[in-house]
């Protein structure tokens, strides 16, 4: 998937328009609770403007799994195959794949080049920073990675290589290896990494494995202010909070400051939490005879400083992946919505919250329910664009553009 180009041209097809009138609110696939629905605080929900209905159209397809997608400032989308590639689709349409050495990649399961974004300086110093399996030296761990891409979309060179290393891995499997990197509003580098099916990992702050860290992009060391910034342990001194099973989206709420994680569960849930300095995320499979006791509840409360997730799947989960917020004019009753990647009910998770970032009420995206498989990725662009990645696999998987109809 190294250098040439995927076609000259990507056809934008109109894939969905549904008319749907929806109201807001919905029962949940699988018999779940729809927690939040029929209990409005303070009449949040009741007052929230329609939805509109949404365009759905295919940006690119023929992808692999696609994990992530950014945009940067000039149109430009880059989206990446957990398999290996980066693929850019230029303003005009054309998709071209970079030329970009992943001949060390760990791809292995759920592993394999996982998390990209944009320096929020892009446009000055063409930075990106992926989070992907590498295999080096005899052993394998997983790496946030810094590239640099030429202006005309041709090739990413890495300029740190790692930024950031010696985040376990599953070897073995690949299981539960994250890993989702965003910006904090302050311009710290967060990274979400997932606890490698390790029962110790999650509540272990000497390993990277199962936590959220919190770095400096430009040199991979502790961001100014984290939490344990006088820890004895350097790699404590980089932990923004810790607790964590496997941390698959990150979204930063817009003028808030609020950061809210994504954790995929075991069969008793999926969660959505707002990110705590040094909070403990309450997961501890660690069984008595050191294996991975994954019957324990994802976040218990008698733990020290456990935090309570914002939202839960419950019994049976839904397999909870990226997220982000949309906002914008047009979006109506989204606007101020996180959005959710949903991998085993195939869709989007639509969470209204307060400005506590408590949960008010919750329902599902109509036009991409059931529709497109499983969903992994939903990002705003900056061009206002909803662009969202799925995950089906076999060569068959799309980039989509949704925008509100009107």
């Amino acid at each position: 998937m190294l250098g040439g180009v995927r076609s000259t041209r990507v056809l934008l097809l109109v894939t969905a328009v549904l008319l749907s009138g929806c109201g807001g609110t919905g029962d949940l696939p699988g018999g779940q609770e729809d927690k939040g629905a029929t209990d409005v605080p303070d009449g949040a929900a009741a007052t929230a403007p329609p939805l509109p209905a949404l365009r759905v159209e295919t940006v690119l397809d023929g992808l692999d799994h696609p994990w992530d997608v950014a945009q940067a400032p000039d149109g430009t989308l880059l989206v990446d195959e957990r398999g290996g590639g980066l693929t850019a689709v230029l303003p005009d349409g054309t998709a071209r794949e970079l030329d970009a050495d992943l001949g060390d990649l760990f791809a292995d399961g759920e592993t394999g080049l996982m998390g990209l974004t944009l320096d929020p300086a892009f446009a000055d110093n063409r930075r990106l920073y992926t989070c992907q399996g590498v295999e080096e030296d005899g052993g394998v761990e997983i790496q946030v990675v810094a590239w640099t891409v030429d202006p005309g979309w041709t090739r990413a060179t890495r300029v740190a290589d790692p930024l950031v290393g010696d985040i376990p891995v599953n070897e073995r499997s690949g299981r539960h290896g994250g890993c989702r990197v965003r910006f904090a509003p302050d311009g710290a580098l967060l990274v979400g990494t997932g606890d490698n099916a390790v029962g110790s990992n999650p509540q272990d702050r000497g390993t990277l494995a199962g936590k959220v860290l919190r770095v400096d992009a430009a040199t991979g060391g502790p961001a100014p202010g984290n939490p344990f910034a006088d820890d004895p342990d350097p790699v404590t001194r980089l932990l923004l909070s810790y607790g964590h099973r496997n941390v698959q989206g990150i979204a930063v709420r817009p003028g808030s400051g609020q950061v809210f994680t994504v954790e995929q569960g075991t069969d008793r849930d999926d969660e959505v939490d707002l990110s705590v300095p040094g909070g403990n995320y309450g997961y501890d499979p660690d069984g008595a005879d050191g294996g991975y006791d994954e019957s324990v509840p994802m976040t218990d409360l008698d733990l020290p400083g456990a935090v309570p997730a914002v939202w839960s799947s419950g019994d049976p989960t839904i397999a909870t992946c990226g997220a982000d917020f949309v906002s914008g004019p047009g979006w109506g009753g989204y606007d101020g919505v996180l959005l959710v990647g949903v991998l085993k009910d195939t869709g989007l998770l639509a969470l209204r919250l307060d400005d506590a970032g408590q949960l008010v009420e919750q329902f599902r995206v109509p036009e991409l329910e059931g529709t497109y498989g499983r969903i992994r990725t939903p990002l705003l662009g900056t061009d206002g664009a909803l662009y969202v990645t799925t995950d089906n696999g076999g060569g068959d998987d799309l980039l989509l553009r949704i925008r509100p109809v009107g």
